[in-house]
C-alpha cells in the first residue's frame, strides 16, 4: 500500500518528469516537497542542559500550532538517550514512536526525520551542522556556530551551497527590542556609532561544572572517539566531556558562550562582517579548579569599513565569572546619546550639550528619549534566563521559515560573522598579540 507521504513524493517527482520509486527518494528531495499540512518531524542532536532548559520548552510552546514534533534523539552517552526517552514520554511535543540513536549517523540515516536541533558541545556545532545539511535536513544549531575558522568556513560553504533552512541560536535577532534598536540605527537617526560597551558578569563557582556527573560517567557508556571529532586525540577525560566549556579547544569559554550573543548584535546593526582588529586579555584568577579557559576576560575591538580607516568605532567587552556587579549590559553610544539595551531606552545621556558645542561653534546634538518596542514582552538579558521569551520567539521564527522556506533571522552567515569575532579574540587571548582580519583572504593574521 502506498502511504500519503510516498504518494506526495511520487506525484511531485512525476510532475517534474522524473520517474523514481518511493524508496529511492532521498531526504534532500523530500525536504523540498514537504506539504504545507505535513507534520515536520524533528530529531534532537545532543540532549544537553541547554536543550532541556530552554530549547525543548520553546519548541513545545509552538509545536501543536505549527504541526511539529520531536521524533527521536541522537546522543553518544547512553544515559542521555534514556533521559530523553523518559523526558518525552507522554509529552504532546514528541511522537509515540520516539527513537533513540547511538549517534548522528543512525539518526540521519532514517527517512522520517525532516529537521534537527543541534545542541552538542561548542566545538561540535559546525561539523554536526555540516552533516545534517548534507543529509538534506533543516537545522537549528546552537551558538557559537563554530570554534575554529576552518570549521566555520566549511559550515558556511555547506549551508550556502544548499537549499536548507539553518537558524543559528543567536536569539537576540528575534527579539522586538533588538529589532527596534537595529531599525533606529539603520535609519540614521542615531548617528554614527562611536563606541559600544558590553559586559556579562556572574558570581558562580559552579557555572559549567558538573562534579556529580563527572564522578558518575563511565568511558564504556560514551563514544569518546566520536566525541573528539577533529580535535587532537587524547585519553578519556570525563571533565572534557561534561565540562567542555572550561577547556580549550573544546570551547573558548566566555567568548563562545557569552560574547557570541552580544558581539553578534554589532554585526547585525552595522552590516560589518568582522572586526578589523582585536586585543584581548584575561586568565584564571579566582576559580582554580583545573580549568584552562579564563574566568576573567576583556577584549577591545576596532570595527569599521576595511576600505576606510578614518571611519569606525570601538567595542569593549568584559566578562567575569567571580563577581556579579554590573550583570549583563549592552550600551551603544553616538555623539548624541545612547541606546541602553538593559533598560530598552534611547536617551540623550552623554550627548553633546549646548555649552560645549557653542564653545566650538557647533550645535547641540541630543537624541530624543524613546522607549524601544518590546511588543509587550518582558525581555530578559541576564545570564540565568532559562527558557526566556527571546528563545521562544527565535524557535518560532525557525519553524515558520522551515514552512515558508524564507531566510531565518539568524542565518549561517550571521553565525560565521560572530564566530570570526570570537575566534579572533580567543587567538589574541592565547597569544598575547593583536589579531587582525584580512577580508580579501578571509583569514586571521596574528601580529
Amino acid at each position: 500500500m502506498t502511504s500519503r507521504r510516498d504518494f506526495i513524493k511520487k506525484t511531485a517527482l512525476a510532475s517534474a518528469g522524473i520517474a523514481v520509486s518511493a524508496n529511492a527518494v532521498s531526504a534532500a528531495s523530500y525536504r523540498r516537497i514537504l506539504g504545507a499540512n505535513d507534520r515536520v518531524r524533528v530529531g534532537i542532536i545532543g540532549f544537553s542542559d541547554r536543550f532541556r532548559s530552554s530549547l525543548a520548552p520553546s519548541f513545545a510552546g509552538h509545536a501543536k500550532e505549527m504541526n511539529f514534533e520531536f521524533m527521536g534523539v541522537s546522543d553518544i552517552w547512553n544515559r542521555r538517550r534514556d533521559e530523553a526517552e523518559k523526558y518525552f514520554k507522554d509529552k504532546e511535543s514528541a511522537s509515540k514512536d520516539f527513537f533513540k540513536a547511538r549517534n548522528n549517523d543512525e539518526l540521519l540515516a532514517r527517512k522520517d526525520v525532516d529537521a534537527v536541533i543541534i545542541s552538542t558541545a561548542d566545538f561540535q556545532h559546525a561539523l554536526h551542522c555540516v552533516d545534517a545539511v548534507k543529509s538534506g535536513r533543516d537545522v537549528y544549531v546552537e551558538k557559537p556556530f563554530a570554534e575554529s575558522l576552518e570549521d566555520a568556513k566549511l559550515a558556511l560553504r555547506t549551508v550556502e551551497g544548499s537549499k536548507q533552512i539553518v537558524q543559528v541560536g543567536s536569539q537576540r535577532r528575534s527579539a522586538p527590542n533588538y529589532h527596534a534598536a537595529n531599525e533606529f540605527i539603520k535609519s540614521g537617526k542615531f548617528g554614527d556609532i562611536s563606541m559600544v560597551e558590553m559586559t556579562w558578569n556572574v558570581n558562580q563557582p559552579g557555572r559549567w561544572r558538573r562534579p556529580e556527573l563527572v564522578n558518575a560517567i563511565r568511558k564504556e557508556d560514551v563514544d569518546w572517539e566520536r566525541f573528539q571529532l577533529n580535535r587532537p586525540k587524547v585519553a578519556w577525560n570525563p571533565r572534557y566531556y561534561l565540562e567542555f566549556r572550561l577547556f580549550y579547544p573544546y570551547s573558548s569559554g566566555i567568548p563562545g558562550q557569552w560574547m557570541s550573543h552580544q558581539i553578534d548584535t554589532v554585526h547585525w546593526f552595522t552590516g560589518l562582517e568582522a572586526p578589523r582588529s582585536v586585543v584581548a586579555n584575561g586568565g584564571v584568577y579566582v576559580w582554580k579548579d583545573g580549568r584552562t579557559n579564563a574566568d576573567t576576560f576583556t577584549a577591545v575591538f576596532d570595527y569599521g569599513p576595511f576600505d576606510n580607516k578614518e571611519k569606525g568605532f570601538q567595542v569593549t567587552y568584559s566578562s567575569r565569572m567571580h563577581q556579579a556587579a554590573g550583570d549583563v549590559k549592552e550600551y551603544y553610544y553616538s555623539n548624541g546619546g545612547m541606546i541602553n539595551l538593559d533598560t530598552n531606552q534611547i536617551t540623550p545621556e552623554g550627548g553633546l550639550t549646548a555649552g560645549p558645542a557653542k564653545a566650538m561653534g557647533m550645535q547641540a546634538n541630543l537624541l530624543p528619549k524613546m522607549e524601544l518596542g518590546t511588543g509587550g514582552i518582558k525581555m530578559e538579558t541576564g545570564a540565568n534566563t532559562g527558557s526566556d521569551p527571546m528563545t521562544s520567539m527565535h524557535m518560532r521564527n525557525w519553524m515558520e521559515c522551515v514552512r515558508s522556506r524564507k531566510e531565518p533571522n539568524a542565518p549561517a552567515r550571521a553565525g560565521f560573522n560572530h564566530s570570526v569575532a570570537n575566534i579572533m579574540a580567543t587567538q589574541s587571548l592565547h597569544t598575547g598579540k593583536r589579531v587582525t582580519w584580512d577580508p580579501k583572504k578571509t583569514d586571521i593574521i596574528v601580529s
